[in-house]
């Protein structure tokens, strides 16, 4: 006995030793392939485009024509009380010194406006082809040169400046964002554990599982091809250190419980795996299904964020059920100092909140079940005041020089399109689709340009301003008229956006409540609970979107709204919302199992999960709220309604809504599984699994 005790001292020594110098290896593997993250993320607009849309097909045609791919800009030159002869010199030597130092396709010619303010030079060159920081370096070195003064100002705009300000954009958000999700994260440690050490154990756990999912991601566009966007990736991060710090809070929550009941670190931390494990695994298999039914997107980053979104939950996962046990039974029961669960005792008694919530949703459940409804009913109305689809020049919460100048352009020349349209035609019908789109309603002009591999490209400028209905219109009646070929450009790409998130959501929802509900039959082994579950969920996206709809533009002042806002946040929020009602309703099944009545299940399940589960949900809203800091609009809309629905989900849904639909049903809430039937038909398991309780 002696000898096998020391054996089992032993492996208790080693085993947390052994997964730390795992996780060594696995780091040294991955480093490589991490730090190669950012080298592959592109945010081209074919990155972001529908596969099969019109808009690609162009872009990834350019990219084959003499030159490859044409970084077009516009140089605009104003004065309020009109452009003096100095100013027009100024302009014709600064372009001069522009066409002399780099390879332009066409010489710039100045288009003076009619009220004689402003003149603007079209600027177009193939010299970056398709390498974006050749580009970046074109439009920075253009603009270092065009440059005002004196009450002259220069703007350089177009399509290549708004690619290089946005792709700045998206460039500076890796770092702000992930140093403002650690310092959330952090804060609300702290707060929650009350402990000057506890709360660095799972943030650093954290922090080396996003380390790990940006190796992977790499990995998966090298082998697979998975697009890699700024956005995707921003989300990827958000969600590493959301689903992981839920996941840690769930499993300290029970270790602390379970070092309580027994006095090795080794064996509480094996007990508390065991207890919790199966639902987080539950959850976050959940979470990645739902995230996965992204795949089915035509959008480009729709579908590459679906894969990294998965990334992130399943490296979170692992590390919090692997290195963060191992890590927390090496420091021992010192690492919760100064509120150390000693061996045998008992946690201070005090009165639970949600104690006291349950019994409020208990005592009238009908009553708490309807008014929560029409409640979350009357906010999702607020969904029909979202301002309409968002605009380029909309879409940055600061003005870059880019949007400026597209700005001053719509004001100096609202006669005509400053943007072009580009339509690629096959080489051979080149001439007669000149005259189409000549005769073609709205066309003010078009001209032919580079010819190469059987496609000619021809640049045309509509009679309406860009992005209006009238331009809009035009670019469908060149769609219909031009058999055979393809029409796009930056008007078209916002078009085909909109069009295929409308695409998007009809197939992709569907696949993810289906897919959802599924999986939640499976674990709870009902229909009606799953039904409750996945019916609440969308209840708190419509709801979440409503409240979108009453500030984004009364109190944000936002003059759209992005085109797949509506997809992603129901995605997110469905996925993420369903994670924590398994740990209600797992609970919840559990108390039944023991042989408890359906209204006393309800309410121990919320008492003693409601806890921990509002501080997951916290930080979990707190790092989507992080996008709300962020200069794109789009990150902002959808940071802001996933926080909301988090928040909404955390403390209204499954609070009262759930708890008063499983006290209002009873056992039908289980139905058609054993336990709906009666009690003495149900044979309990000689040791039923427990949840995590209350977060302490």
């Amino acid at each position: 006995m002696g000898a096998a005790g020391t054996s089992d001292r032993g492996r208790r020594r080693a085993v947390p030793w052994v997964v730390l110098g795992l996780w060594v290896v696995v780091l040294a593997i991955a480093s490589p392939f991490a730090s190669k993250l950012a080298d592959v993320q592109r945010d081209r607009a074919v990155d972001y485009l529908p596969a099969s849309a019109d808009s690609t097909q162009v872009a990834k045609i350019q990219d084959r024509l003499p030159g490859g791919e044409t970084t077009q800009m516009i140089v605009v030159y104003h004065r309020d009380g009109g452009l003096t002869e100095a100013d027009r010199a100024t302009a014709a030597g600064q372009i001069d010194e522009i066409a002399g130092a780099h390879r332009l396709a066409a010489e710039p010619e100045g288009v003076p406006s009619e009220d004689g303010t402003t003149l603007m030079y079209p600027v177009a060159s193939n010299e970056p082809g398709t390498d974006e920081d050749a580009r970046d370096a074109l439009v920075n070195a253009v603009r270092d040169v065009a440059e005002g003064g004196d009450g002259l100002s220069v703007e350089v705009g177009g399509e290549g400046a708004l690619a290089t300000d946005a792709s700045e954009v998206y460039e500076s958000l890796d770092g702000p964002l992930l140093y403002t999700t650690v310092a959330v994260v952090a804060l609300l440690l702290i707060v929650i554990y009350r402990s000057p050490f506890l709360w660095l154990v799972p943030l650093v756990v954290a922090g080396v599982a996003n380390y790990l999912s940006m190796g992977v991601a790499y990995g998966l566009h090298e082998w697979f091809g998975t697009s890699i966007s700024g956005q995707g990736s921003g989300i990827m991060t958000i969600l590493v250190f959301g689903a992981g710090t839920d996941y840690a809070l769930l499993l300290v929550s029970r270790y602390r419980e379970e070092l309580r009941r027994i006095e090795r670190p080794y064996e509480a931390m094996v007990a508390a795996l065991k207890g919790c494990g199966p639902a987080v695994l539950a959850s976050s298999g959940t979470v990645a299904a739902g995230l996965l039914c992204l795949l089915a997107a035509d959008l480009n980053s729709s579908r590459g964020m679906g894969p990294l979104g998965t990334v992130g939950v399943l490296c979170a996962l692992a590390a919090m059920l692997t290195l963060l046990p191992a890590v927390l039974v090496l420091l021992g029961r010192r690492v919760f100092w100064p509120l150390i669960p000693r061996h045998g005792s008992a946690p201070k008694a005090r009165r639970s909140l949600f104690s006291a919530m349950g019994s409020s949703a208990g005592r009238r459940p009908v009553a708490v079940l309807v008014g929560g409804g029409v409640l979350l009913g009357a906010l999702a109305l607020g969904s029909f005041n979202l301002p309409g689809s968002l605009k380029q020049e909309d879409s940055f919460t600061s003005k870059p020089d880019a949007i400026a100048a597209m700005e001053s352009l719509a004001a100096a020349y609202p006669e005509r399109s400053t943007q072009p349209i580009t339509v690629i035609t096959p080489a051979g019908r080149a001439a007669a689709t000149l005259a189409e789109i000549r005769d073609t309603r709205g066309v003010d002009s078009a001209e032919t340009g580079r010819t190469g591999d059987g496609w000619t490209e021809i640049s045309v400028l509509a009679v309406a301003p860009p992005q209006s209905a009238g331009e809009t219109d035009t670019i469908k009646d060149l769609r219909d008229r031009l058999d055979g070929s393809y029409v796009g450009g930056p008007s078209a790409e916002q078009l085909d956006l909109k069009d295929t998130n409308a695409r998007d959501r009809t197939i992709v929802v569907p696949i993810v409540l289906v897919s959802v509900l599924l999986i939640l039959i499976a674990l709870l082994r009902s229909v009606v609970a799953p039904l409750i579950l996945v019916s609440a969920v969308v209840a708190v996206w419509g709801a979440a979107l409503g409240i979108g709809g009453l500030v984004f533009g009364p109190l944000f002042g936002f003059e759209g709204t992005d085109p797949g806002l509506g997809l992603l946040s129901f995605v997110f929020l469905v996925a993420l919302g369903v994670d924590y009602g398994i740990f209600l309703m797992h609970r919840m099944r559990e108390e039944s199992l023991r042989g408890a009545e359906p209204d006393i299940a309800a309410l121990t399940a919320l008492r003693t999960t409601g806890g921990v589960i509002a501080s997951a949900g916290l930080v979990l809203a707190a790092t989507f709220a992080v996008l709300t800091n962020m200069p794109m609009v789009q990150l902002v809309e959808l940071g802001f309604v996933i926080a909301v629905g988090v928040l909404l989900d955390t403390f209204l849904v499954r609070t009262y809504l759930v708890t008063s639909a499983s006290v209002a049903l009873g056992r039908k809430v289980w139905w058609p599984g054993a336990l709906s039937k009666d009690p003495d038909d149900a044979v309990p398991p000689a040791e039923p699994e427990r949840v995590p309780a209350a977060t302490h």
